[in-house]
């Protein structure tokens, strides 16, 4: 799941909404950081309130991508997507398709979730507006399996970029493709492969209702000392999937 999937339910609740962008934020800014549910739970118990909502927050991104990455709907979109690409890049050393497929579905689900709210994004930036991105960054070096002194600017840089706006149009999508491409070191998406985005994004807006109502069994947790409980504790922890111009 991606940013918006992960926090427009909890557009009220600015700090709980920004712990669910933590592990995407941590992933771009400083791949060595981590932050694991055995020691988020922990930590639970005897932190300040307001500390305890961001904590709740990455817990709930933990067990959100935990079920969402095996619903048999993302496996099935992760499939078909990676085909589309694959028809057009038919190398079979490109390492592209298979990566193409997993994150297209997810940022092509957040373009599905911004087409059907009309201004979440808007109401998205605006509720990560309040929250103190120096105030985020020491509680994530309080949990973390490693500190890091770059996480505040890269929050202000997110609400600065809002490129979560750049995934409703399919040349907006190719060109932040292209910038997570770059970074990972595999070639950039040609002009034929945009047919292939195309079709995507019709396919994900088909199956968008079921993919999110799978991510609904990963209910909200609720307390935030100690008694929020995790079903799916298991995160995928590959690099996160957005990149943008520094």
């Amino acid at each position: 799941m991606n940013y918006l999937a992960h926090g427009y339910r909890f557009l009220d609740d600015p700090l709980f909404m920004a712990g669910t962008a933590v592990p995407d934020w941590l992933s771009v800014v400083d791949r060595r950081v981590r932050v694991r549910s055995r020691s988020l739970s922990r930590h639970m118990a005897t932190v300040h309130p307001s500390d305890g909502r961001l904590i709740s927050g990455m817990l709930q991104h933990l067990a959100d991508d935990d079920v969402f990455h095996r619903c048999p709907t993302f496996m099935m979109l992760e499939s078909e997507l990676g085909s589309l690409f694959r028809r057009t890049m038919p190398d079979p050393f490109d390492h592209r398709p298979g990566f193409l497929g997993h994150i297209v579905t997810e940022l092509l689900l957040d373009a599905f979730i911004a087409e059907n709210h009309p201004g979440v994004l808007k109401r998205y930036y605006c509720s990560m507006s309040n929250v103190v991105a120096e105030e985020v960054q020491r509680v994530v070096n309080l949990v973390a399996t490693q500190s890091t002194a770059k996480l505040a600017w890269f929050i202000d840089r997110f609400r600065e970029v809002q490129f979560l706006y750049d995934y409703l149009s399919d040349a907006g999508l190719a060109a932040r493709l292209n910038q997570v491409l770059r970074r990972v070191t595999l070639p950039a998406l040609e002009d034929e492969h945009t047919a292939a985005i195309r079709d995507a994004r019709m396919l994900v807006r088909e199956h968008g209702e079921l993919l999110l109502s799978t991510v609904e069994t990963a209910r909200r947790l609720v307390g935030i000392q100690g008694s929020a409980a995790v079903d799916h504790q298991a995160a995928d922890e590959t690099i996160n999937r957005e990149e943008f111009d520094r």
